[in-house]
């Protein structure tokens, strides 16, 4: 099989030839990478059968202090205006919120949000898909306008804090903000479809170790129509085009309604949150799935055959009969040995089906 057949034989829960995978780093733990092996590309290297596209950069020049008047030295903005305060050798930020002050829908609604549906951003879409595929990959099209597509959007624009208290007192507000966000996902979402990618990549942070960050009530009233929306405007092009939904943490309670609204690959399983094995006895006829070999726990903290072991595990029950992407359930991270990562690859490269589907 090719990489894309690999791919897509896994996604849409069929056994592929072997066991495909996912990996990326931080920049700390990139260097280290290249300092071992010589390479640049991690994807190249492991051999990753999947590549991301995205919307090109806006051209759009605006003053966002005029939001941010405060923000320290050394801030960056986003095209939607947020402030970025990096920390160094890590992939975290502090966020700063150019929305936080608002008090009225008027000033959600003449924000300067960035011109997604500018054709110069997206123009050339099918040209970039088609020149992956022809290399023998697997697409996917990533409708995260800011972080996330819908609620992770909506808060690093309202700060968090804002965004939860509007769910609760100012539900116009948040319902504003929420359809700008989604108008513009959707967008991205159908243009992708169009643009031929093999699978829409979405999703939002809605959980934590333990429980739902925000009540599934809540996740009902303000995301869920929404995000239906975003996956019905790629499923009007491409009635069965794979959808994937990113959640760190739990997110077990809303997991039949993702199912419901159209998801068919949930990522990344956190092992330490959720058991990868009981969703796929659960939901393994309906989902696909993609990680579930943990990043605070195995990569971290196991011995190289403990990770050998883990990703052995994750093989026979939740790869049995396909439907599974293997990949730490987050980026590597300074903390992970390079051994680690080494056998990771080496027992993913022993995960080979007995015989692929057609």
């Amino acid at each position: 099989m090719t990489p894309r057949e690999r791919l897509l034989a896994a996604i849409n829960r069929r056994k592929p030839d072997r066991l495909p995978k996912a990996i990326s780093f931080t920049e700390p733990a990139l260097r280290v990478f290249r300092e071992k092996t010589g390479a640049t590309d991690p994807q190249e290297y492991f051999g990753v059968e999947t590549r991301w596209v995205s919307f090109g950069p806006t051209k759009v020049k605006t003053d966002w202090t005029r939001f941010l008047p405060d923000l320290p030295e050394g801030a960056e903005f986003s095209e939607w205006g947020v402030g970025y305060l990096k920390r160094p050798d890590t992939h975290y930020f502090r966020y700063a919120g150019p929305m936080r002050s608002f008090t009225t829908v008027e000033q959600i609604r003449s924000y300067p949000y960035p011109d997604i549906t500018a054709d110069y951003r997206h123009a050339d879409l099918e040209e970039r898909v088609a020149a992956l595929q022809d290399r023998g990959y697997a697409v996917a099209g990533s409708v995260t306008p800011e972080g996330g597509a819908f609620f992770e959007a909506a808060w690093v624009l309202r700060d968090l804090d804002q965004l939860l208290v509007d769910f609760a007192a100012n539900p116009e507000m948040a319902d504003a903000l929420l359809d700008e966000v989604s108008e513009r996902s959707a967008f991205m979402s159908r243009r992708f479809a169009e643009a031929g990618v093999d699978l829409i990549y979405t999703g939002d942070d809605v959980g934590t170790e333990r429980a739902m960050l925000i009540s599934p009530a809540t996740w009902r009233r303000f995301i869920k129509p929404r995000f239906a929306r975003v996956i019905a405007a790629a499923r009007e092009v491409r009635p069965d085009i794979p959808v994937f939904y990113h959640c760190d943490g739990y997110c077990e309670p809303i997991i039949p309604e993702l199912i419901e609204i159209g998801v068919t690959i949930l990522n990344p399983v956190q092992p330490e949150c959720m058991d990868p094995i009981k969703l796929k006895r659960r939901y393994g006829d309906q989902l696909a799935f993609w990680g579930t070999i943990g990043t605070q726990t195995t990569m971290p903290f196991g011995t190289p055959d403990e990770v050998r072991a883990a990703v052995k595990r994750m093989f026979e029950t939740v790869g049995e009969g396909g439907g599974l992407v293997i990949a730490p359930t987050q980026v590597i991270e300074p903390d992970v040995p390079w051994e680690n990562i080494v056998a990771f690859a080496e027992a993913v490269a022993e995960c080979v089906y007995t015989v692929a589907d057609a």
